[in-house]
């Protein structure tokens, strides 16, 4: 009567576990990758990609005249790139190692430029 009764709490036990495994939510189980519905659109009215310790490493956002920008920063957070694109025209800012401006490509109202910049020396401008 006692293996009866064993067998019969054994049963009980493996039938409860059995429920839970396969009454677990859909979120916890794999997914495989064909199965991941991508999004076509994401609307956002700022973007920033951060590393593993949360530190931004680059932003995509609304400038104050409405158009867009992306920043780059380097691993210590120093911002090294600037996009812009605005209502007037759209420029491209490269910062050197102390963070000041290097090389410039701008167009806009006044036209088109390049611009060479290095610490110690004199800026060069370049238009077509």
């Amino acid at each position: 009567m006692k293996s009866h009764k064993l067998t019969l709490v054994l049963t009980c036990i493996n039938l409860a576990v059995a429920a839970v495994v396969l009454s677990r939510p859909a979120w916890d189980k794999p997914v495989e990758a064909e199965s991941i519905q991508t999004p076509k659109v994401i609307r956002a009215q700022e973007i920033e990609l951060v590393d593993q310790r949360g530190q931004v490493r680059a932003q995509l956002h609304i400038g104050e005249d409405g158009g867009g920008n992306l920043r780059l920063r380097s691993g210590d957070g120093t911002v090294r790139v600037k996009l812009a694109g605005t209502a007037d025209g759209s420029g491209l800012l490269l910062l050197d190692k102390e963070a000041e401006p290097a090389l410039w490509l701008a167009s806009g109202k006044s036209g088109t430029s390049v611009t060479l910049a290095e610490k110690g020396k004199e800026k060069r401008v370049i238009k077509p």
